[in-house]
């Protein structure tokens, strides 16, 4: 196995992204985006992409073609490959009365299906900035390759993780994938939605798959019951763990 990485290929990356000013915009990493005061990501920890998919920004998906496993380093991104460069275009005037609140400057608004930033507000004029925040500006990334992956059962976890947001339970029988996800899923907006990009995603980049089940199982009440009790004691037992290894990091560090 090539430890290259080429288009089409899973990886599992980390990053912070900064300003060329040192600003943190975003992170992989929960405690270095909470420093940041950084709250808009759904989920931290490492993310599997499939490169050329553009799930992470136009430029740093293209970097990551050619790179190998392992790679930690910069990579810089310009702004046509970022959020694109700044339009002074996309400036307009909006009378105040069409706002619900007074707006603020500095305020992030949505007008229609647009979102923009408040500039200036004059008198009864709001001056709305429809450029994202970052236009005009080189992203710079901190960016770790940690590996491949080449399990088909996890490149299927890996597609609904990153377009539901949610962690299934896959299995892959002569050429049928099936995914079981999580109970009231089918109520879930995000998921209904995401779902369709997964299963495109699996046709696309897995060949072999003929067909894809999607299955939600609903056990007794009382074996869920057990299963909730079950799963509250695990998470107790990962708490506790982690908190020993921090203090034994915490020991070493003061020694």
């Amino acid at each position: 196995m090539s430890n290259t990485i080429s288009k089409g290929d899973f990886v599992k990356i980390s990053y912070t992204a900064r300003l060329e000013d040192g600003t943190i915009i975003d992170s992989t990493d929960e405690n270095v985006a909470r420093e940041a005061g950084l709250s808009d990501r759904l989920r931290y920890g490492d993310l599997v992409v499939v490169v050329g998919d553009r799930h992470v920004l136009e430029g740093l998906d293209d970097a990551l073609e050619g790179k190998e496993v392992g790679f930690k380093g910069e990579v810089e991104v310009e702004p046509e490959k970022a959020f694109g460069e700044y339009d002074p275009e996309k400036k307009e005037i909006i009378t105040i009365t069409k706002f619900k609140e007074k707006p603020e400057i500095g305020q992030r608004i949505q007008v229609g299906d647009r979102w923009g930033t408040v500039e200036r507000i004059i008198g009864r004029r709001v001056v709305v900035d429809f450029n994202h925040p970052y236009a005009g500006k080189k992203i710079v990334f901190d960016l770790e390759i940690k590996e491949k992956i080449e399990d088909p059962i996890e490149k299927v976890k890996s597609l609904f993780l990153l377009y539901t947001t949610k962690d299934v339970e896959a299995e892959i029988n002569n050429g049928t994938v099936i995914v079981e996800v999580p109970r009231g899923s089918s109520f879930d907006q995000y998921f209904m939605i995401g779902k369709f990009s997964a299963i495109d995603g699996i046709f696309r980049h897995m060949e072999d798959i003929d067909e894809i089940q999607l299955v939600e199982k609903y056990p007794r009440p009382e074996k869920m019951a057990e299963e909730m009790v079950k799963a509250e004691e695990q998470e107790e037992d990962t708490k506790e763990t982690d908190k020993e290894e921090e203090e034994k990091k915490e020991e070493k560090e003061d020694t």
